[in-house]
């Protein structure tokens, strides 16, 4: 099942920088190991917004569920979900 992921990331500011930096290298390692499972095989940043828009390829709503939440910004996240299905003029 193909799913359109919409990630937004709000830190609050009054997280300590060394901490945000735990943080960042921790989700920047666990978002590699998804991407390397063939599970999330396409990940775009959103210009301008400290946002991501990506395409995830699993077999249900609770494995997406387990993997978004397995992020460690997921805390820090308000996501949008969009299944997908083929278009009948895609070739």
């Amino acid at each position: 099942m193909l799913y359109c992921v919409k990630m937004d990331v709000n830190i609050p500011r009054d997280i300590e920088p060394a901490k945000i930096d735990v943080i960042k290298a921790a989700e920047k390692q666990r978002a590699q190991d998804i991407q390397r499972s063939g599970k999330w095989p396409h990940l775009w940043r959103v210009v301008g917004q400290y946002s991501n828009i990506s395409i995830f390829d699993v077999e249900s709503n609770d494995e997406l569920h387990d993997l978004l939440s397995s992020l460690p910004l997921f805390p820090f996240m308000t996501i949008q979900v969009t299944p997908l299905a083929k278009h009948p003029s895609a070739l």
